[in-house]
């Protein structure tokens, strides 16, 4: 199966990618990361957004249809792809759709993780990771065991995403209500999407997922 996974930064797309990941053997297709990878291995495309990037311009629609189409033509036929916080826009939809029937594929599922705002600034704003291993905690959620030190590797160091303060968190919703929920009716259109309470634990959105794909 082809799905899309929505919904806010913190909403938890990466980790439930993760696990479909390891569960089904799905390929998660996060354009970030394949943008990284590309200009890491030096490919054509990553050259080319290298050199954007230098420019201190934004990567284009163009750029990133071109990493998306590289990497589902290595894609085995039968392998399942996860797109994660891709489409951004409609313009983005609309190529993902051209992407898609170009090797044979269609999307099959559109999940949004459905989150409320406040409770998520109080999930992202309090997490923290230990410096050394990258062991996550939370404020609030998740304290260390031994106060001031970290459960996996005892390393007394941690760190906070610097971009991880309410004032952010709340226009990246902002973004997100702007630019990409506007894609959904589109996909409701075609009787694809289902959402899924992004708040709940990460076992019980992880179940929620599966039978949606089952």
């Amino acid at each position: 199966m082809n799905i899309i996974l929505l919904g806010p930064p913190g909403a938890g797309k990466g980790t439930q990618s993760a696990r479909l990941v390891e569960r089904h053997g799905m390929r998660q297709l996060s354009t970030g990361d394949m943008l990284r990878a590309a200009v890491k291995a030096q490919t054509p495309v990553g050259i080319k957004a290298k050199a954007v990037m230098d420019r201190g311009e934004l990567v284009s629609d163009e750029i990133v249809s071109e990493l998306i189409d590289a990497e589902l033509a290595a894609m085995p036929a039968s392998t399942g792809a996860i797109f994660d916080g891709y489409p951004r826009t409609a313009a983005q939809a609309e190529m993902l759709d051209m992407l898609l029937a170009k090797h044979g594929r269609k999307l099959d599922r559109v999940i949004e993780l459905a989150v409320d705002e406040d409770a998520l600034v109080d999930r992202i704003t309090g997490r923290f990771t230990c410096a050394r291993c990258g062991a996550g905690y939370h404020d609030r959620y998740k304290q260390p065991k031994a106060a001031g030190v970290c459960d996996e590797c005892g390393s007394t160091e941690f760190k906070r995403r610097p971009d991880d303060n309410e004032e952010t968190v709340r226009t990246r919703m902002q973004e997100y209500r702007a630019k990409t929920a506007p894609i959904l009716p589109g996909y409701e259109a075609r009787g694809i999407v289902a959402q899924v309470d992004g708040m709940a634990s990460i076992d019980d959105v992880a179940e929620a997922i599966d039978d949606l794909l089952a």
